[in-house]
């Protein structure tokens, strides 16, 4: 979450938070049929329909048309919260997850879609991941593809079904597609039409494609151009050519998507889904105010993407913030080791005091189990001597160091343990 805001921040995003709870009609319809069933939703004592979110664009959509004129535009803020969904529990989905947000609302420009892919990028890196795909399409030149056919009027239930193809395969979404009415033919030539450019071998080469499949839509030629202008701008940015991808089966499940579209996928666990997606929803914030508010952003699915590196053992074993423990077990200097700690924290460190004074066989079995690097052992004769024990809990090494007024010796080689360094001893 810190490196998420982190990032959010050197782009220029600001907090905003909006509530859990909203009235029922903010959220209903807004994400399509199966959003709606899995909406938890409940009548409260004043007898009023509410429910809680399900993700927090379309909360801060109703925010933003209600305090844009105080904001200003462009808005580009963040978000982290929690959200819920009625899923079927599986690996990568939840019922109750959080999600990290930021979107831009206020603008139709592509710098906007190209800041979205930079950001996702940036956040990938900074958590720790090298190999990534981030897989980009357009909702227009789907929608020009289906106006090429014939079938505009048919793009909910169409793109519903396409947004499963990798879950349940191509004939399972032809089934669906020709469940809503479509013609078997018909249902052929537009998945076909998708998974042929999608097969492209280069980006160039699914532009290509993609300028044949729209036909001569201008949706889907609009749409092309802007894959184009996309692409030629993170490159521009420096993101390697190899983590963008062009991919025309990516929908996104949400009906209020117009534009760029966004999902990353992990090289290393694929099966996780994406991490983190998003898109351009020019329409949202329209539905409740009448000045144009387009928008677009991603979010980074926390659980999802925690699963994935438990999975691939990037997840630290430690189970606390602090990196020192003090033991406690000499009540005569309850104090003493209350000041200790405090000028400890005073330099930045963290710090955990055991609240008890237990055997130290017993504290330090609860500092191994929770996964502290340092302790910081000090009895009777360590306050006697002035001098303070500093173990290296990893390696097992222990050294003794003075108790200056400042605890200057104390830090240095604590800080030095946390480095991979050997501290220097008492003189």
């Amino acid at each position: 979450m810190e490196i998420a805001r982190r990032v959010y921040r050197s782009y220029g995003f600001s907090p905003i938070d909006t509530p859990a709870l909203e009235y029922l009609e903010i959220l209903l319809g807004k994400g399509g049929e199966e959003t709606d069933r899995q909406l938890y939703k409940f009548q409260d004592h004043g007898g009023r329909w509410v429910a809680l979110r399900f993700d927090l664009t379309v909360p801060f959509a109703r925010f933003a048309a209600e305090h844009i004129n105080q904001l200003g535009i462009p808005l580009k803020r963040y978000q982290i919260g929690t959200v819920w969904r009625g899923e079927n529990p599986q690996r990568g989905r939840y019922r109750e997850f959080v999600q990290c947000d930021f979107d831009t609302i206020g603008t139709k420009s592509l710098a906007a879609d190209i800041e979205t892919a930079l950001v996702i990028n940036d956040l990938l890196e900074a958590i720790g991941f090298q190999h990534f795909t981030i897989r980009i399409n357009s909702r227009l030149v789907l929608s020009g593809i289906l106006e090429h056919l014939g079938l505009e009027e048919k793009a909910v239930p169409i793109l519903r079904a396409l947004d499963k193809l990798a879950k349940v395969g191509p004939s399972q979404v032809l089934k669906e597609i020709e469940a809503s009415g479509v013609a078997p033919e018909k249902a052929q030539d537009f998945l076909e039409r998708v998974t042929s450019a999608s097969s492209q071998g280069s980006n160039h080469e699914v532009l290509q494609a993609l300028e044949v499949a729209v036909g001569s839509s201008r949706a889907g030629q609009e749409g092309v151009a802007n894959l184009r202008e996309v692409l030629t701008g993170v490159e521009a940015a420096g993101i390697p050519a190899d983590r963008v991808r062009l991919d025309p089966s990516i929908a996104r499940g949400l009906d209020y998507y117009t534009g760029t579209v966004y999902e990353t996928f992990l090289s290393a666990a694929p099966e996780i889904g994406s991490v983190c997606s998003g898109g351009r929803y020019d329409n949202l914030a329209a539905l409740y105010t009448d000045q144009e508010l387009p928008g677009v952003g991603a979010s980074l699915g926390l659980d999802r993407l925690l699963a994935a590196m438990e999975k691939l053992g990037m997840v630290p074993s430690a189970v606390t913030p602090a990196s020192v423990f003090v033991p406690y077990f000499d009540p005569e200097h309850f104090h003493d080791y209350l000041r200790i700690c405090s000028g400890l924290r005073a330099y930045g460190l963290n710090v955990d005091f055991y609240p008890e004074p237990k055997k130290l066989s017993h504290q330090l079995r609860y500092a191994d189990r929770r996964g502290f690097p340092v302790a910081v052992i000090l009895g009777s004769e360590e306050f006697r001597s002035g001098v303070a024990k500093v173990k290296d809990l990893r390696k097992g090494l222990e050294t003794t160091v003075p108790l200056d007024a400042e605890y200057h010796k104390l830090r240095e080689a604590i800080e030095a343990i946390l480095c991979g360094e050997t501290p220097p001893a008492a003189e």
